[in-house]
C-alpha cells in the first residue's frame, strides 16, 4: 500500500533526514586510508545516538549493523568489517536508514578513499548525476517509469555503465522499504503515477562494467559485480509535492536548491 504523507509527516522526514545528512558530511573527516570499516559504523552509531536517532537497519530481517558499507565491487549490503582496512583508491559506498522520532530517512552516498582516479571520478560524477536525472522527473502527475527511463538512458546509452536491475528504490516512512518499488530503469511513461504526498528513495546502483549481479555466498546480504568491476551509489529520500521534488536527505544546499526542502 502507498501512504500519501501530510505536511507535517514531511517535516519530521526531513528531521530525520538532516541527521542522517550530518552523519555523512562528518563521515568525509573520518574515512581515509588505514582505517577499518568498522571506525565508520562505530562513527554512525554514535553520531545517531548522540542526535536522538535510532538506526533503524540493526535488527531489519536479522541485519547486525547500523550502516552498510560496500567496497569496490561491492554494490550494496555490504557488512563492516573489523578487518577491511580501507586502501588508497577504495570506492567506498555507506548505505543506512534513520528513525528519528518515528519518521524514516534513507541515504547511501560514495566516497573515494585517498586518492582517486579518473576512472572513479567519472564513476561518481555520473552516478551522482544519474540520481538527480531521477529527481527531476519526481513530478506529481509523472509515472515511475519516468525516474528509471532518464536514469537508464544516462547511465547506460550515454555513458556505457551498467545500471543495476536486482535492486531498485522504494517508498519510505512510517516503515523503511513501502509501495510503490522504484527501479533505476524502465519506460517512460509507465508505471505507478506519482501524487503529492509520496516518500520515495530513489538510489541508482552503476556499475563500471555489466549491470549483473551475484550474490555473496557467505554472509547472504551483500552483493557484487558479476565481472568485478567497481560500483557506485547515490540516494536521496525524497518528497513529492506540488512544488516539486523535495530532498530530505539533503547534504549540499547549493546543489539541492532547486529540490531543497526547508523546515
Amino acid at each position: 500500500m502507498i501512504t500519501l504523507k501530510s505536511p507535517r509527516e514531511i517535516e519530521e522526514m526531513a528531521k530525520s533526514g538532516a541527521i542522517l545528512a550530518g552523519m555523512h558530511i562528518g563521515l568525509r573527516e573520518i574515512i581515509k586510508p588505514g582505517i577499518s570499516s568498522w571506525e565508520i559504523e562505530k562513527f554512525a552509531r554514535k553520531y545517531f545516538k548522540e542526535h536522538g536517532a535510532i538506526a533503524e537497519q540493526i535488527g531489519f530481517e536479522g541485519y547486525k549493523y547500523a550502516t552498510c558499507v560496500s567496497v569496490n565491487d561491492e554494490i550494496c549490503h555490504g557488512f563492516p568489517r573489523k578487518n577491511l582496512i580501507l586502501r588508497d583508491g577504495d570506492l567506498i559506498k555507506v548505505d543506512t536508514v534513520v528513525n528519528y522520532h518515528g519518521a524514516m530517512s534513507d541515504s547511501c552516498w560514495s566516497y573515494v578513499v585517498g586518492k582517486s582516479t579518473p576512472e572513479i571520478d567519472r564513476l561518481m560524477e555520473v552516478t551522482k548525476k544519474a540520481l538527480y536525472l531521477g529527481i527531476e522527473q519526481a513530478q506529481v502527475g509523472n509515472r515511475i517509469g519516468d525516474i528509471g527511463a532518464a536514469i537508464q538512458h544516462y547511465t547506460e546509452d550515454v555513458n556505457g555503465y551498467g545500471d543495476v536491475r536486482e535492486f531498485i528504490g522504494h517508498g519510505i516512512g512510517p516503515t523503511m522499504h513501502e509501495s510503490p518499488n522504484v527501479p533505476h530503469y524502465g519506460e517512460a511513461g509507465k508505471g505507478v503515477r506519482l501524487r503529492e504526498g509520496m516518500t520515495i528513495t530513489i538510489e541508482p546502483m552503476i556499475n563500471m562494467g555489466g549491470w549483473e549481479a551475484e550474490m555473496d555466498d557467505p554472509n547472504g546480504w551483500t552483493a557484487r559485480t558479476a565481472d568485478g568491476s567497481l560500483s557506485c551509489q547515490y540516494e536521496h529520500t525524497i518528497a513529492i509535492t506540488k512544488q516539486g521534488p523535495k530532498i530530505l536527505t539533503s547534504q549540499d544546499p547549493i546543489l539541492d536548491a532547486p529540490y531543497l526542502y526547508e523546515f
